[in-house]
């Protein structure tokens, strides 16, 4: 199940849309911003209702 979900940017602010896959259970890995090009640290994890949420940080804030 792929579900989509807008986080900000750490670099530059923009709102980027990331699509998170609810199968793969918790994840980590580097996503380009789609504005900027810089490496943003994706992680994913499934909140209470079993739904993925991604929090997102700059490369070295992780």
């Amino acid at each position: 199940m792929l579900t989509s979900q807008t986080v900000q940017c750490p670099y530059c602010g923009e709102p980027i849309e990331l699509v998170l896959d609810a199968s793969a259970g918790d994840q980590h890995y580097i996503e380009d911003c789609q504005v900027c090009c810089r490496p943003i640290s994706v992680h994913v994890s499934a909140d209470d209702d079993g739904e993925p949420r991604a929090t997102v940080s700059g490369e070295n804030e992780a």
